[in-house]
């Protein structure tokens, strides 16, 4: 529904110190999209999308929550939270 607020949790099983998580979508019939991703020391985004999402994690349970305000039809897409190591170097988009 356009203009409504999107929350999506993932419960992890890892240290949120050791990794971070990322959140990725892909909408119906097109690619995966990179989001952004946040562990307990460091966040990125993709620079188009940084102000439309937020990632907030809880680690007394261990849960990453990805937030986004206004949301529109090209928001509808399937979202997958991942681990992502935080010793593998990233390249920002």
């Amino acid at each position: 529904e356009p203009g409504q607020r999107l929350t999506i949790t993932c419960q992890v099983s890892y240290s949120m110190g050791s990794y971070y998580t990322a959140w990725i979508r892909q909408p119906a019939g097109k690619g995966l999209e990179w989001i952004g991703m946040k562990s307990i020391w460091y966040s990125y985004y993709k620079e188009s999308l940084k102000s439309k999402f937020s990632i907030d994690l809880d680690t007394s349970s261990n849960t990453v929550t990805l937030n986004q305000q206004n949301m529109q039809p090209e928001d509808s897409a399937v979202y997958y939270c991942a681990r992502y190591h935080s010793n593998t170097k990233h390249q920002q988009s």
